[in-house]
């Protein structure tokens, strides 16, 4: 009975010192006047874990944390990501990112992420579009590896079509599902009938008419 009740108070004091080596990893990038890691602080973080601050893991590391606004980390969010990725350390945080990869590629995890990379990218209160131009980098970003031929076409159509200025979430999340459930090139399974996003069933009669 002692003896687990020792390995207990062992195993908590060593949750409590993981606690606060992931505080004050926070503080060592947090600015100090508004408490949050802003901009420079993730840039500072990037160069640390050697990873370019535009690389898919930061926008996945900022799904693990929940992070709310971009470009910003409170510390509630990074003690919530670093807490589940046992990161308590710039080493131990550049390990677990291969690792992280791996949890969001699973197909339960990474319709979450794609949902929350469209969110997270609404700055704006009340926004609820994204322009074309950020819309074809962040496709290029969260997309662009597993889907790269569907990726390039939309994004080619994204760029000289004149109808749409914006995407909103049905738009964005509808592209996702064509991609998985559609043959690419050929569309052959592609029916207009069913309840797919207007801008898909542009994008399919543009792309038909291109390679007929």
């Amino acid at each position: 009975m002692r003896r687990s009740s020792t390995r207990k108070t062992a195993s908590s004091k060593a949750t409590t010192k993981e606690l606060e080596r992931i505080d004050q990893l926070f503080h060592s990038y947090a600015n100090r006047s508004s408490n949050l890691i802003d901009p420079e602080g993730i840039e500072a973080l990037c160069s640390d874990v050697e990873v370019d601050h535009t690389d898919v893991r930061i926008l996945m590391l900022a799904w693990k944390m929940k992070a709310e606004k971009q470009g910003y980390f409170t510390l509630e969010e990074w003690r919530r990501g670093l807490k589940a990725l046992h990161g308590d350390t710039v080493t131990k945080l550049k390990k677990a990112l291969p690792e992280l990869e791996k949890e969001v590629r699973r197909p339960t995890n990474f319709v979450d992420f794609y949902s929350y990379a469209f969110r997270y990218c609404l700055t704006e209160e009340k926004q609820k579009s994204i322009d074309i131009e950020s819309i074809c980098e962040l496709l290029d970003l969260v997309l662009g590896s597993q889907f790269r031929a569907q990726v390039d076409s939309f994004v080619e159509y994204l760029k000289i079509q004149n109808d749409y200025k914006v995407i909103n979430m049905d738009q964005w999340m509808g592209f996702f599902r064509f991609c998985n459930e559609i043959s690419f090139p050929e569309m052959h399974n592609y029916d207009p009938e069913l309840a797919w996003p207007l801008i898909l069933d542009n994008f399919v009669e543009w792309s038909r008419a291109k390679h007929s």
